[in-house]
């Protein structure tokens, strides 16, 4: 079995596969109906159970059907819904009930230090669905956008992030190392990524481009990716976050920046007013094609983690 907890904790090799895997599926599925089960029913008998401590509309909706094309059953359950942590139940024992029920464990969790615990104790893979510091789920979906929309591995293109630091952004981070593209990050100085995360870029021999004026971030991008600027659970000053990142919106003056009309532009969802509505609703904006493809790939990061993959 293996995890997938953090990108940059797995090989390149081993995503590129994930991402070949999830294009193959993509192609044989043009035909099936949303609930139709693949063909080689890869995932039939496994049962999956998903925790989540935080709101999900599209990690959990894409992972349910995920699970069923695969042929597999899925349980969903909220953290308060178990004996976790209450009634003298442990972490550690909660997760042999959990490794003795079912054969794989998705958390979606606001605790980096509970994900690394339940995979100290758990006896079946684990699924990071997002942490405070890592959202690799999404993140590897958008690499697999990127190269279907633009029809060439993403270490050709010029990819660009407008906005806050946050687990996205580090995850994106972590892509850049793993599959050798060049990142530029346009956010305040105040924003930009905590140190242990450019620490890692720095081991591994990586440049990260940082600008503090837009308008230069996107200078010949190909893909300029974004996310909320002021998350649901945000423990800070919003108005003031705000205010700092009003020069950073995204609208139509911004993407001719570029100075190309090919430039696309992909958000995780849900939007706030970080992006204006002609872009985001624009010919240029690929974010439902993007949240489709978290299926697809979401299905052959399940696989990877049963070591199923073709």
């Amino acid at each position: 079995m293996k995890n997938f907890i953090n990108l940059k904790d797995i090989s390149a090799k081993d995503l590129r596969k994930i991402l070949n895997d999830a294009k193959k599926r993509k192609n044989k599925r043009k035909k099936l109906s949303t609930l139709d089960v693949d063909k080689d029913k890869p995932l039939k008998g496994k049962l999956i159970i998903q925790m989540y401590e935080k709101q999900s509309s599209r990690t959990r909706l894409s992972f349910h059907l995920s699970i069923a094309q695969l042929g597999g059953g899925s349980v969903t359950i909220k953290a308060n819904e178990l004996h976790l942590g209450k009634g003298g139940e442990t972490l550690a024992d909660t997760a042999k009930i959990l490794s003795t029920y079912g054969d794989g464990f998705m958390l979606r969790t606001d605790s980096d230090k509970k994900i690394q615990d339940f995979s100290k104790n758990l006896t079946i893979p684990i699924i990071n669905l997002l942490s405070p510091s890592s959202h690799p789920c999404q993140v590897l979906s958008d690499i697999f956008t990127v190269e279907e929309v633009k029809k060439k591995p993403i270490s050709k293109l010029n990819i660009c992030w407008i906005g806050d630091s946050n687990n996205v952004l580090n995850s994106l981070i972590a892509a850049s190392v793993k599959f050798k593209f060049n990142l530029n990050v346009g956010c305040p100085r105040s924003y930009r990524p905590p140190k242990f995360v450019m620490d890692w870029v720095k081991k591994n021999k990586k440049k990260i481009n940082f600008f503090d004026d837009p308008q230069k971030a996107v200078e010949n991008a190909d893909v300029i990716f974004s996310d909320k600027v002021v998350s649901l659970n945000d423990k800070v000053n919003k108005a003031k976050k705000i205010k700092d990142f009003k020069n950073y919106r995204i609208n139509s003056s911004l993407m001719k920046k570029t100075k190309k009309d090919s430039t696309i532009f992909l958000h995780c969802l849900p939007r706030g007013n970080e992006v204006l509505e002609d872009v985001f609703l624009g010919k240029q904006s690929k974010v439902w094609q993007q949240a489709l493809n978290r299926i697809h790939v979401q299905k052959s990061i399940l696989l990877y983690c049963f070591e199923k993959l073709r």
